[in-house]
């Protein structure tokens, strides 16, 4: 009988049917014999509203009620997998420091852990103006305890610190909880994720793919033109060959043009879509209050005491300083002076890889080497560093650090690819996320 588990974890506003075609591939390539798969259902729909930490608590308590029926079942779980997809990756990365904290990862091996369009740092734009700060302040108090998480407003228990900022502390147990898998895969859509940015979704202090027009993308010649070559990702376009002036020109023209109708149409459904969407989340955050306050009195059916752990490994609890899609996707970028170059800061990260080998072994297999960051950073160095906050740099360099192996995966077809990277419904226009499927199957999943 099957000894693996992997459980996955749908997103905001999501429910099981979402993640119909990952179970379905995962069921397709590994029988009965060979995978258990479960699909998390405790936090279908608006209980997604609830706050990343309870999620993860409900989710926790569905994976040791499905190890104990499949144990009651004959069937002992030795391996686990946990693929979280956008909001799921982060409950997923909280759920694993649980687990790993009531002793689970002592008798089980941690083998895969693979979030789709994460958004590992958050979703706050630093960006200033009018329209960011609004979409700031809306964004981070319609979506109740899960929307100041993402948007890092929150201040997490006695940490006097956002959720997002402990999850990637260094001496936190999710940090060691994620060092313990023998894979970490991350997917990143690069252009029209109009829920979770490229640099948050891809940890990323950099965006080369703002403008495809300058730049050249290199695939995986197995997978193009979808996934690109993480070695070998991105170069910018030599200046003489860049499209000139004039034709960039009358392609924005044109963009703007045929965007004219949908502008004139969205002034008219916005406002009424503004109001609905407004009245609706004030209901839902009283609904949402009402069952944290349920949770937090042990009334909900989770036994409060068994999910509340200490957080840090050790007492390093260091110091970080300290949705709306269509706004969302409108965000340009700005960035920093440079002051400090990417290739600086990574091969800065790649020394200390370098210098914490014993420390690191058990992430060896997918985090990157040193020589791998200091030949990739010369091509990063090519674009500069994106406005993000201190507390962002800090979430970037952690995760780093522990190591993911990247995929950026480049969606043509469709205008909203959050959905398509999964293949969330079943979409003739979202084919293109029938490969990045079959690429996580074939490549970044070990059975």
């Amino acid at each position: 009988m099957a000894e693996h588990l992997c459980v996955l974890i749908h997103g905001l506003w999501g429910n099981p049917s979402h993640l119909s075609h990952l179970a379905s591939s995962l069921r397709d390539k590994h029988s009965e014999e060979k995978l258990h798969i479960l699909v998390s259902k405790s936090n279908s729909d608006t209980f997604t509203y609830d706050g990343i930490d309870l999620g993860a608590e409900r989710v926790t308590q569905e994976i040791e009620t499905h190890i104990e029926d499949l144990e009651k079942k004959g069937s002992q779980i030795r391996k686990l997998s946990v693929v979280g997809y956008s909001l799921g990756g982060l409950v997923a990365r909280y759920t694993i420091g649980l687990l790993c904290s009531k002793g689970w990862f002592e008798k089980i091996k941690p083998v895969n852990f693979t979030t789709f369009a994460t958004p590992h740092l958050g979703v706050k734009t630093p960006l200033l103006g009018i329209q960011y700060s609004i979409f700031n302040f809306l964004g981070s108090r319609t979506l109740s305890k899960s929307g100041r998480q993402l948007f890092t407003i929150d201040t997490f228990r006695d940490t006097n610190r956002p959720l997002l900022s402990v999850l990637a502390d260094p001496g936190s147990v999710f940090m060691l909880a994620l060092a313990q898998f023998s894979h970490r895969v991350l997917y990143a859509n690069i252009i029209n994720d109009r829920s979770a940015p490229y640099y948050t979704t891809s940890i990323s202090a950099t965006d080369p793919y703002i403008n495809l027009d300058a730049v050249s993308v290199n695939y995986l010649p197995d997978y193009a033109p979808n996934v690109i070559d993480p070695a070998d990702p991105v170069h910018l376009k030599p200046s003489e060959i860049q499209p000139p002036f004039f034709a960039r020109l009358a392609s924005s023209s044109q963009s703007l043009l045929t965007s004219v109708p949908v502008f004139a149409l969205l002034s008219v459904l916005i406002p009424i879509g503004s109001v609905v969407f407004l009245i609706n989340s004030g209901v839902q955050q009283v609904r949402s209050q009402k069952r944290i306050r349920l949770h937090e009195e042990g009334k909900a059916g989770i036994g409060l005491g068994s999910y509340r752990i200490p957080l840090m490994v050790d007492n390093a609890r260091s110091a970080m300083e300290g949705a709306f899609e269509n706004i969302n996707a409108r965000q340009g970028q700005q960035y920093l002076p440079e002051t400090e170059s990417d290739h600086d800061r990574e091969v800065q990260i790649a020394d200390e890889q370098q210098q914490n080998v014993p420390a690191q072994k058990t992430y060896q297999s997918t985090s990157q080497t040193s020589s791998d960051l200091k030949r990739i950073s010369s091509r990063r160095s090519e674009f500069p560093s994106l406005a993000l906050t201190p507390q962002q740099f800090e979430m970037i360099r952690a995760l780093d650090e522990v190591g993911f192996r990247k995929y950026r995966i480049h969606i043509h077809t469709v205008r909203h690819t959050h959905a398509a990277i999964i293949v969330r419904n079943q979409r003739p226009s979202f084919n293109e996320g029938k490969v990045v499927v079959r690429h996580w199957l074939d490549e970044a999943f070990e059975v």
